[in-house]
């Protein structure tokens, strides 16, 4: 029989990839294990293994959740806000649901795209220290409140990176997954190998550094110190999550989906933990930096002693570790970008593919944004407005998973997990959120604040999202910034961008509107493209993962996605 893709042939995006291609770029989530380690252990010293790795965990959780989710439907592209249009339907309807996925992908792009420019200054800073070149003059072009003096040769520097990694980017998922693939040997082989180090040196071990988890000496742990720091975690040790971005892609379909998404989670948690853990074990009350290449080296030198090739030996697998990251900034979300045009939410524009198969405008798109960041010159005011989408969008997919779960348990699905599983998603989803709000509202401080009332509690869970995304980072840039004195101009920003969905929503349906009046509207636009925001119109539950209406050429399947072609493999139970 017809699949979908045979049906209407320009949906979706071109089986260019197995699982390894969509594992090794997802490897983009895990290296930012190398940002987010130094900066946790320096502030929580022993406690940060404990607070990385219980969160670790939650993300791996998380892509086996996407993993079920990928397998019912093979062909959505672009990782998490792919599904939650699908995911959401029963509950809500149609209209409803196709809304819940834009926001969620708008608020996912806000939550990837800002990894690119953050980590090519990071490159560009790290090269100037291997190659001892000079960043330049100094500029700031927009002013201290929102960024801080870059040098122009650094700057430059970062755009003629944006461009080079673009490349691979624009000439298919093939080309893509092949330099990932290096990329990611180049960084992860090295990283990986760093854990086992000190194990050939023992006396550079110290157990009693980790002994107990402590803090350091001048921190009280409170509860307002716990979830301010989850909430930078968040933003970090759940990013294996990215690898769900690229199975729309792969030949093998539900079975590449379960392969990579499992394979990667469980890489994230070994990463994730042991990197904390022997940072802490070998330099123990020595972390006196949170910048990566520094406390790298540093660690480097405590088992193998100074020498100037310590510098390349961590340098190089660094910088392809931040280049890797740089690759899924711009494909990633370019994808679901994509897959929110294709479902008839964004403007058209994004939905452009291409002679390689790939939406070459929506990638594009990410690499303008990241060059406008990078003149910010801070990673860290970077963060603080990306951090405002990517935890809402992957609290969405935890419940939208309950959602699912909950009310189509009897769907079939090619990989599926324990019944339990959607109890302990439904607690993550609350846990987030309570995270999102309590930890974000907190984390200026960092110690002990004003007691928070018990009406937090509670509150509904409506109440609580909607009180948590608009409150929850407010403080946040005082934290980050180490500046008690930094307004919430970064954070509000970062909504602002993420309510940008609205407009751009109702440009796409002016511009189907026009086409329509004129004739010559695609068969293809999914059938409630041009329904009005907030319409109470639904469609019915059987809807393809495409988003084609019942009565099209299209044949679904049992799982709400295309039948297998001949040839593809067995699904995995």
């Amino acid at each position: 029989m017809a699949s979908i893709q045979e049906a209407v042939p320009e949906k979706g995006l071109a089986k260019g990839t197995n699982w390894w291609g969509a594992f090794v770029i997802g490897l983009a989530g895990t290296i930012l294990v190398t940002g987010i380690a130094p900066f946790v252990v320096q502030g929580t010293g022993a406690l940060g293994i404990i607070l990385m790795g219980v969160m670790t965990i939650a993300g791996c959780f998380l892509c086996f959740c996407l993993a079920e989710l990928a397998t019912m439907w093979p062909d959505r592209t672009g990782g998490i806000p792919s599904f939650a249009t699908e995911s959401f339907r029963p509950l809500v309807g149609n209209t409803a649901a196709r809304h819940i996925g834009g926001t969620s992908g708008w608020a996912y792009w806000l939550g990837w795209f800002p990894v690119a420019p953050i980590n090519v200054i990071l490159t560009a800073s790290y090269l100037a220290v291997l190659f001892k070149f000079s960043p330049g003059h100094l500029i700031d072009p927009v002013g201290t409140t929102w960024g801080t003096p870059i040098g122009i040769t650094i700057v430059l520097v970062c755009f003629a990176l944006l461009i080079l990694i673009f490349i691979p980017a624009y000439l298919g998922i093939r080309l893509g997954a092949a330099f990932a693939t290096v990329l990611g040997v180049l960084s992860m082989l090295p990283i990986t190998v760093m854990i086992f180090l000190p194990f050939f040196k023992p006396s550079s071990i110290h157990w009693s550094n980790v002994a107990g988890f402590h803090a350091p000496p001048h921190i009280v742990v409170t509860l307002t110190f716990v979830c301010a720091w989850f909430f930078p975690i968040l933003w970090n040790v759940i990013a294996m999550e990215a690898a769900a971005c690229y199975v729309g892609e792969c030949r093998g379909g539900a079975r590449d989906a379960k392969i990579a998404l499992t394979a990667e989670g469980l890489f994230g948690v070994f990463i994730y933990i042991m990197t904390p853990l022997m940072f802490v074990a070998v330099l123990g009350l020595a972390l006196t930096t949170a910048d990566p290449l520094t406390l790298y080296v540093t660690y480097t030198r405590h088992i193998f002693g100074t020498g100037s090739w310590v510098e390349w030996f961590v340098g190089i697998p660094l910088i392809a570790a931040l280049a890797l990251s740089v690759l899924n900034a711009i494909m990633g979300v370019g994808r679901s970008l994509y897959q929110a045009a294709e479902d008839g939410l964004l403007p058209r524009w994004f939905e452009h593919k291409n002679r390689h198969g790939v939406p070459d405008y929506a990638m594009a798109f990410n690499v303008v944004c990241s060059m406008i960041l990078v003149l910010l010159g801070s990673p860290l005011r970077i963060y603080i407005i990306s951090n405002g989408g990517y935890l809402l969008s992957c609290s969405l997919a935890f419940l939208g998973y309950f959602v699912y779960r909950q009310l189509r348990p009897d769907t079939p699905r090619p990989f599926r997990l324990p019944t339990v599983a959607k109890w302990f998603a439904l607690g993550v989803f609350i846990v987030w959120t309570f995270i999102y709000f309590f930890g974000g509202w907190n984390s200026p401080k960092i110690v002990v604040g004003p007691t928070q009332g018990p009406g937090l509690y509670l509150l509904g869970l409506a109440i609580v999202w909607t009180f948590i995304y608009f409150f929850g980072g407010w403080n946040s840039p005082k934290v980050i910034l180490a500046n008690p004195n930094q307004g919430p101009g970064l954070y509000l920003l970062g909504l602002l961008i993420v309510a940008l969905y609205a407009p751009l929503y109702w440009w796409r349906k002016w511009q189907d509107n026009r086409l329509a009046a004129r004739g010559r509207l695609p068969e293809a636009v999914p059938a409630a493209a041009s329904a009005g925001l907030g319409s109470g119109a639904s469609a019915p539950d059987g809807q393809s993962a495409a988003g084609l209406p019942a009565g099209d050429d299209g044949v679904v399947g049992p799982v709400g996605g295309s039948e297998a072609s001949p040839g593809d493999p067995p699904a995995a139970r």
